[in-house]
């Protein structure tokens, strides 16, 4: 028992979260090279870099962007790590918030020369509701930023959270040197830029006099100065980090390695092991024996040779064993997961047994969904659904190949259990077409160039004068017999569930009032 609780008590579990372009992936990266499990990391852009580890997709290779969650695991000074990399673009901004829901922490990395970015605030509200720890990276110091105290202030007023900076930087831009460890009233000096390979840091102490020859004196001088005045700030307090009321602040570049592996090391040590959660009245402790997870992602193809579907569990409690019977809650079914993998991007491998903080694929023959949960057979509690986003975007979609309408039906239905693109039909039509609607239009490419890299289809696609859509709850007569507004139309979804699409929101009120018994559901959600 002792061992069982020692393995979950190790586990750190977190996402890595930013505005497009501020370095996350980059950071990710850098971790994992310091963890040891990559011997060389390959920046996210540039046509003869390497690509990401993290970016396993080919159109994220292409673009060097990321447009799925990533989940890779590593051990690092005897701690397992679960890093969950998430997109930055706010079009793929739901599959970041499912990512969000199986992470224990949030690792947050803000560009030091634009502070706090419209996706950041986005993203830092759907942290903040779940009260979890968020650790604040100030990433790119080797380019001119602005004044480190002016960027934890606005930390601070713009997401309502106090700052403790763990570090301080010495300079920025082409002169940024170093990190000064305020826990340890050490600086670390860097020479030598790191990139694809670990940075060489000396350790000294502030007021050894080579501290001068390295840094400057005026710059020396300045560097006392700011500590003083870190030092009348207020005080660290780790309870109140693990609360999520208080973010430390790290400072460094993830393209250089400066300051990275100071960050790792700190951040490990302060942040928690898995986390308690609740399913309806219930709070399920993460360290009891019997094992539950529920899917947060399920994503087709990531093998093209075996054109296969994995569900990615995140597992709350206990531990999971791999050929033994477990229980699918809202089938009812049980089941023997027989091969159950752990991955580092597209990198997989069958793994014997798991703990509560990791993140296991399992095999999906199509009865998983987004929210569901698994546990030991007797058990029938739920762990609450994901929300889903109400998609703002909408297309009229097609084969232009006639002959491939088995494949075209086949590619849509999988990514439409994935859940980050929304797909309908017309009730009581075929799969010949069907509606596609998304959070963000950039998802319409992701789409387009999935079916015809993964199914072989070519798509005719149209834009649908929709904005908004509303389930049907409840309704008096047939869907064909709906009065309808100008520009609106009855959807059914892959459930079974009628929804009705339409322009603005003043159709609301026009559908209520010219259909009693009507009744529409602001928010889509995962049941």
């Amino acid at each position: 028992m002792a061992a069982f609780k020692d393995e979950i008590a190790r586990r750190r579990t977190f996402a890595i979260i930013s505005h497009p372009d501020a370095g996350k992936t980059t950071l990710t990266e850098k971790l994992l090279l310091y963890g040891g499990a990559i011997a060389q990391a390959g920046e996210v852009k540039g046509k003869r870099a390497r690509a990401a580890t993290s970016d396993w997709m080919e159109i994220e290779k292409q673009r060097g962007i990321s447009v799925t969650s990533s989940v890779m695991q590593f051990q690092h000074d005897g701690y397992c790590v679960n890093i969950l990399d998430t997109p930055g673009h706010q079009d793929f901004s739901e599959d970041t918030y499912r990512t969000l829901m199986a992470a224990d922490s949030a690792v947050m990395v803000i560009d030091a020369a634009k502070g706090v970015e419209p996706q950041t605030r986005k993203l830092f509200r759907v942290c903040a509701l779940r009260h979890i720890p968020i650790f604040t990276f100030i990433n790119k110091m080797d380019r001119e930023s602005r004044d480190p105290l002016e960027l934890c202030g606005e930390v601070e007023a713009e997401l309502g959270i106090d700052t403790y900076p763990v570090n301080w930087p010495i300079g920025s831009g082409r002169e940024f040197q170093g990190v000064y460890d305020r826990e340890k009233d050490h600086i670390l000096f860097f020479s030598g830029e790191g990139h694809a390979k670990k940075a060489e840091a000396t350790e000294i102490g502030l007021d050894d006099p080579a501290v001068g020859d390295m840094i400057g004196e005026s710059r020396r001088q300045q560097l006392r100065e700011e500590v003083e005045l870190l030092g009348a700030g207020r005080d660290f307090d780790l309870e109140a980090v693990r609360a999520g009321m208080l973010s430390p602040v790290f400072f460094g570049s993830a393209l250089t390695n400066f300051g990275v592996e100071p960050f790792l090391k700190a951040f490990l040590r302060m942040t928690t092991a898995p986390l308690s959660r609740t399913a309806g009245e219930e709070v399920l402790d993460a360290f009891s024996p019997d094992f539950s997870a529920f899917v947060f992602k399920i994503q087709a193809n990531m093998n093209k040779a075996h054109r296969d579907r994995l569900a990615f569990l995140r597992i709350c409690s206990g531990r999971f064993q791999r050929d033994t019977e477990y229980y699918h809650v809202q089938s009812g079914r049980k089941m023997r997961l027989s091969q159950p993998q752990q991955m580092m991007a597209a990198e997989r491998e069958i793994v014997d047994e798991a703990y509560a903080g990791d993140i296991i694929g399992v095999f999906d023959p199509g009865i998983f969904s987004i929210g569901d949960t698994v546990t030991v057979p007797g058990k029938k509690f739920r762990y609450a659904g994901i929300p889903t986003f109400e998609p703002e975007h909408f297309m009229r979609v097609s084969p232009k190949d006639t002959m491939k309408r088995k494949q075209f039906i086949k590619g849509t239905e999988q990514i439409a259990q994935e859940g980050a693109i929304q797909i309908f039909k017309r009730p009581g039509g075929g799969m010949e077409e069907v509606v596609v609607g998304v959070v963000g239009t950039l998802q319409f490419d992701v789409f387009q160039y999935r079916m015809k890299a993964e199914y072989g289809v070519d798509l005719y696609m149209e834009g649908l004068p929709y904005d908004h859509l509303r389930l049907i709850t409840a309704c008096s007569c047939k869907p064909d017999e709906l009065v309808l507004c100008t520009g609106a139309a009855i959807l059914e979804d892959f459930k079974g569930r009628l929804l009705v699409a339409f322009g603005g929101e003043w159709s609301v009120g026009f559908l209520t009032k010219h259909n009693p018994g009507l009744v529409l559901e602001d928010a889509l959600s995962v049941s």
